[in-house]
């Protein structure tokens, strides 16, 4: 059999077919999307066939090739979770089974991508219940940031140092990751925030079971919960922190919490 070679003047069209291929397949991906947005949604009419067309559409993302466009298609995946998980009617119909499916693509693409960790421990740890998957993700942002690549990048370290403790109880665990983060913020603008973290690591080794710092921990997925919109989260923060034994007041129009103590608890970030 004769195999046919391809003229070594041409070779560098190679390159150029496999990228076009790449382009065009990703822009069926994007006609696809534009596509079902120009209709009545469907996630109203059919939730759960909705849910199956989306996730197919996710697993088609994951198995492109990107040649270079991985921050694009990281961004472009991210304003997709973000309709997913804002369309709040639906998710109590389907639950949040395809936030995982988003994060992996993104954490993957772009792990450098800092603000959607905030996203994702709520997303995945708190509605979705898979503290451990979130962490998962999360270590890939750790390995890839560093204070010197964003001076924010001690915020990975206080989200998982927190959803160790609170969901999987991996009190070790969350230690070194607070101090991780007393570790990362130095020379940073946020320096100022590194007394905190030790300190909580040093409660933890202290008392285990340290209500004040656990009581401050869930003040911060509460905030945090806010500043994503995150109603759910929010909800379940509020009602651990009144559990503990927190005091709710109404201040200008906004709940205010406190924890009667001999010591106050520290001010959240």
């Amino acid at each position: 059999m004769t195999v046919k070679r391809v003229p070594v003047h041409l070779n560098w069209l190679q390159p150029l077919v496999v990228s076009a291929i790449a382009v065009v397949a990703l822009m069926g991906v994007v006609a696809m999307q534009r596509s079902r947005l120009s209709r009545p949604s469907q996630w109203v009419d059919d939730p759960r066939q909705a849910e199956q067309q989306e996730a197919m559409k996710l697993k088609l993302i994951k198995h492109l090739p990107t040649f270079g466009f991985n921050n694009a298609i990281a961004d472009w995946t991210f304003l997709n979770f973000l309709q997913y998980d804002g369309d709040v009617n639906v998710r109590a119909q389907t639950g949040y089974t395809l936030s995982p499916e988003y994060f992996d693509i993104i954490t993957r693409l772009d792990p450098r991508f800092l603000d959607i960790y905030l996203f994702l421990s709520g997303s995945v740890s708190y509605q979705l219940g898979e503290p451990q998957l979130a962490i998962k993700f999360m270590d890939r942002g750790a390995a890839a940031l560093s204070p010197q690549i964003n001076p924010k990048s001690f915020q990975i370290w206080r989200f998982k140092g927190i959803d160790q403790l609170l969901l999987l109880g991996d009190v070790p665990g969350s230690i070194y990751a607070h101090e991780m983060a007393a570790k990362w913020v130095q020379g940073t603008p946020y320096q100022e925030y590194g007394p905190l973290f030790q300190q909580t690591a040093d409660y933890l080794r202290r008392d285990p079971n340290s209500v004040p710092v656990r009581f401050q921990s869930w003040l911060s997925i509460y905030y945090q919960a806010i500043a994503v919109h995150d109603k759910t989260t929010q909800e379940r923060a509020q009602r651990e922190i009144l559990a503990l034994g927190g005091q709710m007041q109404i201040k200008d129009g906004q709940p205010t919490f406190s924890l009667p103590a001999s010591k106050p608890p520290q001010p959240h970030v």
